[in-house]
């Protein structure tokens, strides 16, 4: 009868490979490390590091006053009021927002011009036949008359209640 062969697997040492690593790591990554030296240098010389060094010393305090900020109506009525100011851009098509964002320039700098002669009842008139001009006049009061009706809307609830 055959006898059985012995496998006998070396003992392996997890600590001892974690130090295989630790010892082989700065040769392999040499680069990063450097670029890492370096973001650490720039923060410690910007005055971050000390900056975060004291927050960490002081954090109870520093969330104690976070808090109270937060609790403010001011920053309640901030906060949601970027919160509608994000529904509105996310209603609004960016090809609009993008022409707006990119005629404002123009038109202020048109403005600054014309702000030398304040413009006649005829120069009005002769604005009104220009049709990029009516365009806006009639988008401009679909916003006013939108807002419009949204306080009396708001004020005939308020009203009822």
């Amino acid at each position: 009868m055959a006898k059985p062969i012995l496998l006998e697997l070396p003992t392996r040492d997890p600590r001892e490979e974690l130090r295989s690593r630790l010892q082989s790591a700065p040769l392999d990554n040499a680069e990063a490390l450097l670029a890492g030296y370096a973001v650490l240098k720039g923060l410690h010389d910007s005055g971050v590091l000390e900056l975060l060094q004291g927050l960490l010393g002081s954090g109870s305090k520093v969330l104690e006053i976070a808090v109270g900020e937060a609790q403010r109506p001011e920053s309640v009525q901030a906060v949601r009021n970027l919160l509608v100011i994000g529904k509105i851009l996310t209603e609004l098509d960016p090809a609009l927002l993008n022409g707006f964002a990119k005629a404002l320039p123009q038109a202020v700098q048109e403005a600054k011009e014309q702000q030398k002669d304040s413009p006649g009842v005829l120069d009005l008139l002769k604005l009104l036949r220009n049709e990029d001009m009516r365009r806006g006049l009639v988008m401009m009061s679909s916003l006013l008359e939108a807002c419009a009706r949204s306080i009396s809307h708001e004020a005939h609830s308020e009203s009822k209640q």
